[in-house]
């Protein structure tokens, strides 16, 4: 079975014409069996009275459903068919991708009383369909995810729930090992992913660099004649590092300041007006690193560009060292040296600083013990930091609706200011801000000395006793080296194999 294509785009010239049509309709417009058993038998329930957002609402019991099917339930499903999938794909040898396997739909039914293929459980029939699991389990291989170690990861013990700062209204599971995200998805965004497939096997195949969204198996929970898509992929932001700070960025100043009700949660989200209020001076890495990022945002930009996406964000995580010293300190606690450290990502490329290095695939040892993996930074202050990044939200393609709500917010605010942007210019003023605002060069620190040595935190070049930062020791004037996107074309982006630059040859 193949899903249709995305429909055809619209010329500007009807957009006027359309415009009464979008004002009209501006209302509609504007998540093995040993875990399932811990979590215990669930029911279906009905939403109760609770904020309904999208199909995510609350039941009369205080539990989140989707679809009207329960969190629980969902999760067991999920669960159930990715324990009998993955499973069963292990029985079948390994060949080379097909193009007809980024469209293969495979479908199993799961009877609660069970049968001879699946086990018995405690929720309703549901059957589990696997979309192009041949392509996905390459991608797993790529990305150094052994099948057992996938299985462990998302069926040993329960998905963990995460609260949604959002207002998509899906729903997002953790693993209990900070491995993997869930998250459902519209049937548009399956739709498209799955369109995307082959340029994205592409992609991996001549630089698996990047800061896009590590998609490792898209699936279908059927249950009560509701189809609820699901999506696995990395998890960016590890629940084992406390993050002081949270952004979620798309080089947009139109209405991009977080909320007076989101500043009030215990650990909100912040937006591109707060990032340029509270960090003026960006976040500052050594030229090594900056260069590899800034590489890694060009070729992920020219990618998105390329297949008319847009509206994505990048998700940053801020781990401030020096504050959590002073946290400890204040409440008493042990010496670093004195306590157990938490245990980092294992999956090749999960973290931000191998997206952005990749030595893993060159067989070189994954060293995170000092960083878990985030790419070290000091911000204005001298303050160390470890940065936790990644590209999110990649399943809007610049559709008929799209350009609709462009058309509208452009006619009432600046429309270069706006989120929602025709794709090119969407990934010239993305790559500008990250690159010009976000992120700076600081020749004043020092580069590891070796791939093995990476992870080690950046000092700041000086011949006084201590190693601690300053604010004095930073440069006080900004790197005028501005870097943007059509310039970055002529940028060096091949990586040390040799390879060319992604997005550009097969397109």
């Amino acid at each position: 079975m193949r899903l249709p294509l995305c429909s055809r785009s619209t010329g500007p010239e009807i957009a006027p014409v359309l415009f009464c049509l979008f004002l009209s309709a501006r209302p509609a417009i504007l998540g093995c069996h040993r875990a399932l058993l811990l979590q215990g038998p669930s029911l279906p329930g009905q939403p109760g009275q609770g904020k309904k957002i999208g199909h995510r609402s609350v039941d009369a019991s205080g539990e989140t459903t989707y679809k009207k099917t329960t969190s629980s339930t969902l999760k067991g499903a999920i669960q159930l068919g990715i324990g009998y999938t993955v499973g069963n794909l292990s029985s079948k040898p390994e060949r080379d991708v097909l193009m007809q396997d980024f469209y293969v739909v495979e479908s199993i039914f799961f009877p609660s009383e069970g049968s001879n293929l699946t086990p018995a459980h405690h929720y309703a029939d549901f059957r589990f369909k696997t979309y192009a699991p041949v392509a996905f389990r390459y991608f797993r291989e790529l990305f150094g995810i052994r099948p057992d170690d996938y299985l462990y990861s998302l069926c040993n013990e329960p998905l963990i729930e995460l609260s949604n700062p959002g207002a998509s209204g899906s729903l997002f599971y953790v693993t209990s090992d900070d491995e993997f995200i869930i998250k459902t998805v519209m049937h548009k965004e399956a739709e498209f992913l799955q369109k995307l497939l082959p340029g994205y096997y592409m992609n991996l195949n001549q630089n698996p660099r990047t800061l896009l969204p590590k998609f490792y198996g898209l699936y279908c929970v059927q249950s009560g004649g509701k189809n609820i898509r699901v999506v696995v992929m990395n998890n960016i932001l590890p629940r084992v590092v406390k993050m002081h700070l949270k952004f979620d960025l798309k080089g947009s100043t139109y209405k991009r300041r977080a909320s007076k009700k989101e500043k009030e949660k215990s650990s909100p989200t912040y937006k591109d007006l707060d990032f340029i209020q509270d960090m003026p001076e960006g976040l500052m890495l050594d030229a090594d690193t900056f260069s590899a990022l800034v590489k890694t945002l060009q070729r992920d930009c020219l990618v998105l560009e390329s297949f008319k996406i847009m509206d994505y964000s990048l998700l940053l995580g801020v781990h401030n060292i020096d504050q959590q010293e002073r946290e400890r300190q204040s409440e008493g606690a042990h010496s670093t040296s004195d306590e157990k450290r938490p245990v980092g990502q294992k999956a090749l490329y999960s973290t931000a600083m191998e997206s952005i290095q990749g030595g893993a695939a060159r067989g070189e040892s994954i060293d995170t013990d000092d960083t878990m993996g985030g790419i070290p930074a000091v911000n204005g202050k001298g303050e160390r930091l470890l940065l936790h990044v990644g590209i999110i939200d990649i399943l809007q393609s610049y559709r008929f609706i799209k350009k609709l709500e462009h058309t509208w917010k452009a006619l009432v605010h600046d429309g270069d200011t706006v989120s929602v942007h025709r794709p090119s210019f969407y990934a010239e003023r993305f790559f500008k801000f990250m690159t010009n605002t976000v992120f700076r060069k600081n020749s004043s620190l020092k580069s590891s000395p070796s791939k093995k040595g990476r992870s080690a935190l950046l000092a700041v070049k000086t011949s006084g006793p201590t190693a601690a930062f300053s604010a004095s020791q930073l440069p006080s004037e900004k790197d005028e080296t501005q870097y943007d996107l059509r310039a970055a074309r002529s940028y060096p982006t091949l990586d040390d194999e040799g390879n060319g630059l992604v997005g550009v040859s097969w397109l």
